[in-house]
């Protein structure tokens, strides 16, 4: 499939209908950024403080800002101190936008490890304290709601600095220039990057050809049907042309995955691993004591899963309580959502959310990075650079992020302003800075501790857990950090190779198949302790335009890699007819349907329900994911039909696989992209849906 057509697929089109070749508007800007989260608007604020005469954009595919940000946040605030200045009574004269929602002061903090049985999924009735590693110390720090502080970072933005922000423009894609002309980025790096950050050591390369440069992004095209033709409130997006783009889209954004893939940014660092969070929102009328902080190991993950729980003490008696479980879990079985459901029916948590003094406001589901220092991509690309958690930055052993997010932001707009300033479209300069910041010298010295949790000699006896807890203690509170070695997510170099550009994913390399595992019996739900997902889910507010393509692409791996060069979209001010382009030609390639889509089901169906029993249904926070009976199908085959199956044989007509098919009910995602990272056939590619589809989130 060539190039130009697999792009036209990610920006829905078809055979019948050209959507790169609708002229559409460019809006030129100095400075692009796409995603308004804390990374993003840092970087806008301080880009706006050193040169206040250029033009910054903030592109943000939430509804509103702060609508897709979820986190369980201690705030360390040593990046907002940079940014905004150390005295926070100032800054709601000195800024207009009213005091900043800090929450409540970080109180007392402690550690336990809840009891149960992991097998059955039947919780114990002890909650052992065990010590607190020296980096969750949170002295300084406060809890907040991350959506509440990041809607009124947008406010500083927009109202103090004169930061354009647009929620709503969702980035589908970025736009390279024609030629390559530019030097590759790898330039006086190669080899470099590998042996001072990610301890990959490899020769470095002497060949460096040219490279296209990032032009900017273009924004999802509005009002095209699930038939992906356009109807009557059809909008083609915008082209934001810009001198400098910072990708700021959080965990495995698409654009963010693209570029890394496109530049062979991860060439000298091992693969990214990621957990997967699911948190709610409760308020309560007993047991609340204000900054306390919680956090748990143990049940209801077994011990070779890494993850743990937390239980926030918020201000105005709420209470943030959440799991988060290493994506890299191995039993395809498991159900993150209700083993966070079941971990509420511990007596030490069910105390605290008795339901007749107690009510759930929020829920929401969101992956982060977890690979540290060893799986940080190249920060900078020509024409732009990598901020936040699009790059990887959180601090695992802090389980902090925001303050590294902000931070990398803040380092990228220093380099923006040097690169304008000279009439440079490189950012290496933010790559050189990072390397000398607190930010680099915070993720180096844990940079071991997460990987040391998959020892083999430790999970092969089913103690992972146990072995990295006991390394991590040595290395906290006596090495910190300073030791000759860097140890690997990866087991050898051919598995780097394999999934470092996430093509296959580490994490999706980990599952084990059906045959090697065994079937998880999950008790029943407790409402409203605990309840059915999808009256989970009906707390987010989610909602998507139902008559719109699916965000969530059946595609093979190598198309989920491609850009658009720019004259392979249309302008209008290139003398074209505004009416959306149409073919009804079928001779050449670009007009040609897509193939096989139906074998892509087919093979998709087949892989995840014979060897892994459907993992999405039961992996995914919100639903979206079903194998059901196919009832346009024939009747299921007969036992000696099954025995005598062939693979080869199957219709590739059919999307179904022994009568079942797949239904993706999109309209239900919250955007926490486990899908694309988790799914065993790894052939999901999550896209931005309509600007301003997806969750509501409000105090997460």
């Amino acid at each position: 499939m060539n190039g130009q057509k697999v792009i036209r697929r990610l920006l829905s089109t078809n055979s019948r209908f050209n959507a790169l070749q609708t002229p559409r508007a460019t809006d030129s800007t100095d400075v692009l950024i796409v995603g308004a989260g804390p990374a993003g608007l840092a970087a806008a604020i301080r880009i706006k403080q050193l040169k206040s005469d250029l033009r910054v954009v903030v592109l943000e595919k939430g509804g509103e800002i702060g609508s897709h940000i979820l986190s369980g946040c201690v705030l360390e605030p040593t990046a907002l101190y940079d940014l905004l200045g150390k005295d926070l009574s100032t800054y709601s004269s000195k800024y207009g936008c009213g005091e900043p929602p800090l929450g409540v002061k970080a109180g007392k903090s402690e550690m336990v490890w809840l009891t149960g049985d992991t097998r059955s999924m039947i919780p114990g009735q002890r909650a052992i304290r065990i010590p607190h590693p020296p980096q969750m110390n949170n002295k300084g720090n406060y809890i907040i709601s991350l959506s509440a502080f990041t809607r009124w970072l947008g406010r500083v933005a927009e109202e103090h600095y004169g930061v354009e922000v647009y929620p709503g423009f969702a980035g589908a894609g970025l736009v390279y220039s024609d030629e390559s002309t530019e030097e590759s980025p790898w330039v006086e790096w190669a080899g470099k990057w590998g042996k001072q950050v990610t301890g990959v050591n490899l020769p470095p390369d002497t060949q460096h050809p040219r490279v296209p440069r990032v032009l900017g992004v273009l924004t999802n095209d509005v009002g095209i049907s699930k038939s992906y033709t356009p109807n009557s409130t059809y909008t083609p997006g915008l082209f934001f042309q810009s001198k400098l783009t910072l990708l700021a889209e959080g965990a495995h954004g698409s654009l963010s995955k693209s570029i890394i893939a496109k530049f062979s940014l991860r060439k000298e660092s091992e693969p990214q691993t990621y957990g997967f969070g699911i948190k709610e929102v409760w308020s309560v009328n007993e047991g609340h004591i204000p900054g306390k902080i919680i956090h748990t190991l143990g049940f209801p993950l077994d011990k070779n899963t890494y993850g743990g729980g937390w239980i926030y003490h918020m201000d105005n008696n709420l209470i943030s309580l959440g799991l988060v479980v290493g994506v890299d879990w191995e039993n395809p079985y498991k159900s993150p959502y209700k083993d966070f459901q079941i971990m509420k029916h511990h007596p030490f948590i069910r105390s605290l959310l008795e339901p007749s003094t107690s009510t759930r406001l929020a829920y929401g589901a969101r992956t982060l990075t977890e690979g540290g220092l060893q799986s940080l991509p190249l920060l900078h690309f020509p024409g732009g650079a990598l901020i936040g958690d699009s790059a990887g930055t959180v601090n695992v052993a802090k389980i902090k992020g925001v303050h590294t997010a902000m931070g990398t932001g803040i380092l990228a707009a220093n380099a923006v302003s040097e690169a304008l300033s000279s009439n440079s479209n490189s950012l290496s300069t933010y790559t050189s800075s990072f390397l000398n910041s607190p930010i680099h010298s915070e993720l180096y010295s844990i940079r071991n501790l997460r990987p040391s949790f998959h020892f083999p000699s430790f999970t092969k006896h089913h103690l992972g857990v146990l072995g990295g807890i006991l390394y991590s203690g040595i290395d906290s509170l006596f090495l910190k950090g300073r030791t000759p070695w860097t140890f690997k997510h990866t087991q050898n170099e051919e598995e780097r190779k394999q999934s470092v550009d996430n093509a296959p994913s580490l994490d999706s390399l980990r599952t084990k198949p059906t045959s090697v595992t065994n079937p998880i019996q999950y008790p029943p739900f407790e409402p409203p302790l605990s309840t059915d997902l999808l009256t989970s889910l009906s707390l987010t507010d989610t909602f998507h335009e139902e008559d719109q393509p699916e965000h969530l692409r059946l595609l093979t791996l190598p198309e989920a890699k491609i850009g658009v060069k720019l004259s392979e979209i249309r302008l209008e001010d290139e003398g074209e007819e505004e009416s959306p382009s149409t073919s009804t030609s079928t001779s050449t390639p670009d007009s040609q349907p897509q193939p096989s889509q139906s074998q892509h089901r087919q093979n998709h169906v087949r892989i995840n329900l014979s060897h892994y029993a459907g993992l999405l249904e039961r992996a995914c926070p919100a639903g979206v994911y079903e194998y059901v009976e196919d009832t346009s199908s024939p009747s299921p085959p007969s036992q000696n039909e099954i025995e005598n199956h062939s693979e080869e044989s199957e219709d590739e007509n059919k999307s179904s696989w022994k009568n079942k098919k797949l239904v993706i009910n999109a309209q239900n995602c919250i955007h926490c992209k486990l899908c694309d990272i988790k799914v065993p056939s790894q052939d999901i590619t999550w896209s931005v849906p309509e600007g301003g589809g997806g969750p509501k989130y409000t105090i997460t």
